[in-house]
């Protein structure tokens, strides 16, 4: 992926300094200086005040063009929660949970106690929201919820749906362009790696310590890439895989969700009163094929929200999120049999009912435009919406047509997919979940062979991510010696997940 604007090549500065990498490794390696022309970013300290629960805020300054460093200056929002045992602290675990567009500073404030007891006595916990997202000179679109609204768009069946859709998305960009053009062509993971390189300066650590998951992979990855003397330790959780373009990615990601679908149904069968049947795969599968197109046909009453009908759309929005992790799976179990023998979408619309913000919206959309290349005009969708829906046949156009704002999008990316091998890099961990419905376990696969030093560590397993979505001690046992030690995992372990209760109920709203 790359900026719109390819920033100029900056030297290295000649100071070197041989430190320690990591608490209890005596290896010495060279810490590369400041850039030339970025010492007063790299040189900056923090001021770090305290907003509530422990946590401390602070905001970062880095420039918005790294050609022009003199230039505008972005405020980058970040968050730590203190180590809670200073004498043995080994840093800072610097997080980013994903999107583009997702809050790192949100994510900590909620999910901290999520991480392992190990890793939060002995590291701060620091997040960040990247530019562009958040609290970060956010990008900003329509400023009100019909982006939101959009975001899992009805896939158009008719010509005059897709005139609404162009209509509706040239407007949206639009919109873009008017409120936050001025940083659109900055906004891309290339340079918030190197935004994350002057934070990790400001913090104090020679060397970085990361636990990224979903997109945050993708960052870490373009991070080592450019960065590779100064990674510490890296978690990549959930990866995603820098050679694709935005066509191979939608592809992908449906065919990922497809997996899913069919490891649900496999689960579902096997417990009794499953509203799929008994039977096969296969037959559970064209259940939901016929809820769908009942739905289409007439949509199911919901008693939940605003009241409106649940279509088909809701009806795949609802699947398609409880998908994301196992742990919904008895929700959407129980969801599916209130539509099914009922006609109630009532579960199915509260298990969809998890949009995004317009500001994610926006910066969803202007990372992965700027990023990679996605399809260029109206008809390359059409056509990747038609390839989805043969690999991908319950999601495949839904998962496409939301990308069409792309071939409206007023930056391009200047650079082609490539291989990221972070060379000189000390070893990266990589961690794929073979049944992860939103980035394949073959793109960890991928991103683990790419990189000189990757390790993958396979979870055989359901749901996106593993490190905070389980309790397994074969995944948290290694990721928390590998960050505190600077010690990664044999190469070719694989963790499997622990059965899930069949008599878990759920409960979707």
């Amino acid at each position: 992926m790359g900026t719109a604007l390819r920033t100029a090549a900056v030297a290295a500065a000649t100071g070197m300094l041989a430190v320690a990498c990591g608490s209890t490794q005596s290896t010495t390696m060279t810490v590369i200086g400041p850039p030339v022309g970025l010492e007063p970013f790299y040189q900056q300290k923090l001021s770090w005040s305290g907003c509530r629960d422990g946590f401390q805020c602070a905001t970062l300054k880095v420039p918005r063009d790294y050609a022009r460093p003199e230039g505008h200056q972005l405020k980058i929002s970040v968050i730590r929660l203190p180590a809670r045992d200073r004498s043995r602290r080994v840093g800072s675990l610097v997080t980013n949970p994903g999107g583009p567009g997702a809050s790192g500073v949100s994510f900590l404030r909620t999910s901290s106690q999520a991480f392992g007891a190990a890793l939060r006595d002995r590291f701060d916990l620091v997040g960040f929201d990247p530019r562009g997202v958040g609290k970060s000179e956010p990008v900003r679109c329509f400023g009100s919820r019909q982006a939101e609204q959009r975001l899992f768009a009805d896939p158009p069946a008719t010509r005059s749906q897709i005139d609404t859709q162009v209509m509706f998305w040239r407007a949206f960009v639009a919109a873009c362009r008017a409120r936050s053009g001025a940083n659109l062509p900055y906004v891309g993971t290339v340079n918030a790696a190197r935004d994350m390189d002057v934070l990790r300066a400001a913090l104090g650590d020679q060397r970085l310590t990361y636990l990224g998951f979903s997109y945050g992979t993708y960052l870490g990855a373009f991070y080592a890439d450019q960065f590779p003397r100064n990674v510490r330790a890296l978690v990549l959780d959930g990866a995603s895989d820098p050679k694709l373009t935005g066509e191979e990615f939608l592809l992908g990601h449906a065919q990922g969700f497809e997996t899913a679908l069919r490891a649900f149904a496999a689960y579902c069968v096997k417990i009794a009163g499953c509203p799929l049947g008994a039977g096969s795969v296969d037959k559970a599968v064209g259940k939901i094929s016929d809820l769908q197109e009942r739905a289409a046909r007439k949509p199911l009453r919901n008693r939940a929200g605003d009241h409106s009908p649940v279509d088909d759309d809701v009806v795949t929005q609802g699947i398609y999120m409880a998908l994301y992790s196992r742990n919904t799976w008895p929700a959407l179990r129980q969801a599916l049999t209130q539509a099914i023998d009922d006609g109630d979408g009532t579960g199915l619309y509260k298990l969809g009912d998890e949009q995004e913000a317009d500001d994610s919206t926006g910066a969803l959309k202007a990372v992965n435009c700027v990023d990679k290349p996605f399809p260029a005009d109206l008809a390359a969708v059409e056509n990747l919406a038609d390839r989805a829906e043969k690999v991908a046949p319950h999601f495949g156009s839904f998962i496409v047509w939301p990308w069409l704002p792309c071939a409206y999008w007023p930056v391009k990316p200047t650079r082609q997919p490539r291989a990221v091998t972070a060379a000189g890099a000390p070893p990266i961990l990589v961690i794929g979940t073979t049944r992860d419905p939103a980035t394949p376990y073959k793109w960890a696969q991928s991103l683990a062979n790419q990189l000189t030093s990757g390790v993958l560590l396979t979870y055989d397993g359901d749901g996106h991510t593993a490190y905070l979505a389980n309790t397994e001690q074969c995944i948290r046992r290694p990721v928390e010696e590998y960050l505190i030690n600077a010690r990664p995992p044999q190469r070719g372990i694989t963790c499997k997940q622990q059965p899930l209760d069949p008599d878990s109920k759920g409960s979707p709203g």
